[in-house]
């Protein structure tokens, strides 16, 4: 028996491919499996190469596997584009249809040639070869078959009995043609069994509109946009039924200046986009930023620039994320590293922008957002909703001509906030310099004052967790430092390293601005080489470390700008030569 496996199915986008994943991944979280997937797909809505790859273990996993052990495909561009991943003693099932072949210097695999569209069709539409697909995979690993009809009953049970018996018995004629073929599930692909318990399976997108749920948004304006609209179409079906709403808005600028305005109405309210999005928004940001009104922000970072890549994994807005709005405005950058942190730094997301009044931006890579991979148990006892100073009981009286002192100095450089409406809280709002009372004001000695008052509110701003750091070691020959989905990868690297005597850490850095100086210097002064692995092609996240920490002498580049993520071979290959 094996404790892992490796799966992936590919085709033309528009053909099947990714419900076919989603029913096969469904089904083996069932059986209590922990997975990790990721999706190839095109920038367009039909045609182009896709593929969707599981990673199926025993055991928890946060990377993508270096190789694959069973290639599904509906035709032989997938062969042809794929074939190169498969391992010796791995298995190729494809449409016969096509007439399939294995592609020069592809040795040991064996190539199963299944009537998949003909079965489809004898069914009656084409449509059903998706499940003839799955059902033939499905049926080498031995798995029980039950299993996965129940999943194809869930997936098709709205559509009627009949059209689910037809999708069921393709499975079953897949499933019978392949073991015709190879005589019986193949021993080499039995999977050890799973603990059996349930887990959650989502994608970073959908655990991110679960937070925003349980921390209290009542409200997303949006604009569809790749990888970041799962999260409105999450909200869409959950914010309804809680007394809230989402709008589908004509572009970014007005989703990000409704957020503002809903949050400065005392709804929690956050929007979400990717790079282009981001760059229209730059100046409601900024808006956010003057007049203190709290905001959250989603930023699901793809290849850039311009349209780009906009299906492709980069990691190429953190400089962006920093600076990229006029001028300068207290800000928050977070950096969630798994689906779980995805869930819990939403809502965090929404305390710290109320409680220090400013713009949170929440930053993941298209590899989180749209992964689907399996989460450990979420905690809603762990949920806390903190609104800051925000006005809850009856204000004093205004003297003749005075208005509320919303932008009052304080110690802490955080202000008394109230909600339109509040009797004696009527203040002035402008994006243009103000006073205490929010009066415009162009008075040198105001202007000062005002902006040490926003920016050194963030001073000691320090998130739960700015770091993650695992080492076994006091001083490891090599930290290797990530962030958003690259943690799992790093991982692995670092076992392959630590088994040929290699001394290693791992640093994953969350909280990308204010950048946490000190946690990252105490790690960063305790290795002999620092390699900072990001997915762009100018290292921003280790400049951010070389402004902030020093230490440029022993930093290193590890960088991927291909559009693809890094996997543990490249890592554990790289990080021995830089060293």
């Amino acid at each position: 028996m094996i404790s892992q496996l490796s799966w992936k199915i590919g085709g033309q986008q528009g053909e099947g491919v990714e419900s076919t994943d989603r029913i096969f991944s469904t089904a083996l979280n069932r059986l209590g499996y922990y997975l990790y997937g990721y999706r190839h797909f095109s920038s367009r809505i039909k045609g182009g190469h896709t593929n969707n790859k599981i990673r199926i273990s025993t055991k928890p996993i946060r990377a993508i596997s270096d190789d694959l052990d069973i290639l599904v495909a509906f035709d032989q561009e997938t062969i042809d584009l794929n074939a190169h991943e498969l391992r010796n003693g791995g298995v190729v099932v494809a449409d016969a249809k096509f007439n399939p072949t294995l592609p020069e210097g592809i040795a040991d695999v064996r190539l199963f040639p299944v009537p998949i569209t003909q079965i489809a069709e004898d069914l009656g539409t084409s449509l059903f070869k998706n499940m003839a697909a799955s059902g033939a995979s499905w049926a080498l690993l031995g798995l029980p078959l039950e299993i996965f009809e129940k999943a194809v009953e869930e997936e098709f049970g709205r559509k009627g009995a009949a059209i689910v018996e037809k999708n069921v018995e393709a499975v079953r004629r897949g499933a019978q043609s392949i073991l015709d073929q190879a005589g019986g599930p193949l021993k080499e692909f039995e999977l050890e069994p799973s603990d059996g318990q349930a887990k959650l399976f989502m994608i970073g997108n959908e655990a991110i509109g679960l937070g925003a749920v349980a921390g209290g948004c009542r409200f997303m304006p949006a604009y569809p946009i790749t990888p970041a609209s799962e999260v409105m179409e999450y909200l869409i079906k959950k914010l309804p039924k809680l007394g809230g709403t989402v709008i589908q808005t004509e572009d970014e600028i007005s989703a990000v200046t409704m957020a503002i305005g809903a949050n400065y109405g005392g709804v929690r309210s956050l929007t979400a986009s990717a790079g282009p999005g981001l760059s229209l928004m730059m100046e409601g940001i900024g808006l956010a930023g003057m007049t203190e009104t709290p905001v959250v922000i989603v930023n699901t970072m793809r290849g850039g620039p311009s349209t780009g890549l906009p299906t492709k994994q980069e990691q190429s807005d953190v400089n962006a994320m920093i600076y990229g709005t006029h001028g300068e405005i207290p800000k928050i950058v977070i950096a969630p590293s798994t689906v779980e942190e995805c869930f819990y730094d939403t809502i965090e997301s929404f305390n710290l922008a109320e409680e220090y009044q400013c713009p949170v931006i929440l930053i993941t890579d298209l590899q989180l957002s749209l992964g689907k991979q399996t989460a450990e148990g979420i905690d809603f006892k762990n949920v806390e909703i903190r609104r800051g100073k925000l006005a809850t009981e009856e204000l004093p009286a205004l003297e003749d001509n005075k208005l509320f002192k919303r932008y009052e100095f304080t110690e802490d450089g955080i202000s008394p906030r109230v909600v339109p409406g509040m009797k004696y809280g009527i203040h002035h709002v402008t994006g243009v310099e103000h006073d205490q009372e929010g009066r415009p004001s162009e008075s040198p000695i105001n202007r000062k004052k005002m902006m040490d008052k926003r920016m050194g509110k963030m001073s000691k701003l320090r998130i739960q967790n700015p770091i993650h750091y695992k080492t076994n070691h006091e001083n490891p020959d090599i930290i290797i430092v990530g962030m958003s989905s690259t943690g799992g990868t790093i991982d692995e690297a670092r076992e392959r390293m630590e088994a040929e005597g290699i001394k290693t850490a791992h640093m994953t850095v969350r909280q990308i601005h204010p950048f946490p100086t000190e946690e990252v210097a105490e790690r960063v002064k305790q290795a002999k080489t620092v390699v900072v692995m990001e997915n762009n092609a100018t290292g921003q996240l280790a400049d951010q470390i070389k402004l902030h920490v020093g230490n440029g002498e022993k930093i290193k580049n590890l960088l991927k700008y291909d559009g693809t993520p890094f996997i543990p071979s490249e890592v554990h290959k790289a990080c021995k030569e830089l060293i």
